[in-house]
């Protein structure tokens, strides 16, 4: 399991366990020090794709089936055990989204709580021009663009040239994973009945985020939080999501 979901801070006595998916190109480093930020009762994990961290000698994955059907085998027995709620930035708000689905579909399972952050529905049309984005025979620079325009990745990361090396393989590669998931929401067919709350930096570019409603019957809410599309690196950011994600959690029906 520890490959694909890194725990770094264990609570066995936790009520409730926090998997967090994180953005293109990006990994388990960020998500992993939310483990000491929130206290005894959420247990938080976060998904190591392959192709980066102690996984970058496997191939990428093809398509979004695969990541799914793994991550969801992985986490399957723990998530049978005691209720769950998944945190997703950008990239991984999709493919959070993608395993929440195959969990209620095949298994029954559902998040207490889906976050999601600094993403589209993944049933607006404004996700639907992500799969426009070229990939193949498409030049470095261009790609730095589309990174730019899709916020994949800090800035700061693109600074060192074998850094940004890596992050270009691995964002083109996330990117590629991206635009093979595809989600039609059939008429009167709602997916979920957790409660969704939307995140995104006032900064950032807008979002279509209003088409989330649609997807549950619970509640739908949304926060802007002071940044551009990486504030949730912010300290005083991340103190605010520690805190409102513990209240949303502790106030569900556990």
């Amino acid at each position: 399991m520890e490959k694909v979901v890194a725990c770094p801070y264990k609570k066995p006595n936790a009520l409730c366990r926090l998997i967090c998916f994180p953005w293109a190109g990006g990994g388990t480093s960020q998500f992993a020090q939310w483990g000491k930020l929130f206290s005894s009762s959420i247990e938080v994990s976060s998904v190591r794709l392959p192709g980066r961290e102690s996984r970058f000698k496997e191939p990428f994955a093809k398509d979004m089936t695969t990541v799914v059907n793994e991550i969801t085998s992985v986490l399957l027995e723990n998530l049978q055990e005691k209720p769950f709620a998944f945190f997703g930035h950008s990239f991984g708000s999709y493919i959070s989204f993608a395993v929440a689905l195959q969990l209620k579909e095949k298994y029954g399972l559902e998040p207490i709580h889906l976050f999601a952050s600094g993403a589209h529905a993944p049933n607006s049309e404004a996700f639907r021009t992500i799969k426009s984005i070229p990939i193949c025979d498409t030049e470095d620079e261009e790609i730095l663009t589309q990174i730019e325009i899709f916020g994949g990745t800090p800035s700061t990361l693109l600074q060192n040239e074998d850094s940004k090396k890596d992050l270009l393989l691995v964002f083109r590669e996330d990117l590629r994973v991206l635009q093979t998931f595809s989600f039609e929401k059939a008429d009167r067919n709602i997916p979920f009945s957790c409660d969704i709350t939307c995140f995104n930096g006032s900064e950032d570019k807008p979002h279509d985020l209003e088409a989330w409603h649609s997807l549950t019957s619970g509640d739908t809410s949304f926060y802007n939080l002071p940044g551009g599309h990486f504030y949730l690196l912010e300290p005083s950011n991340a103190i605010f999501l520690t805190k409102h994600i513990t209240r949303c959690i502790e106030n569900a029906d556990l």
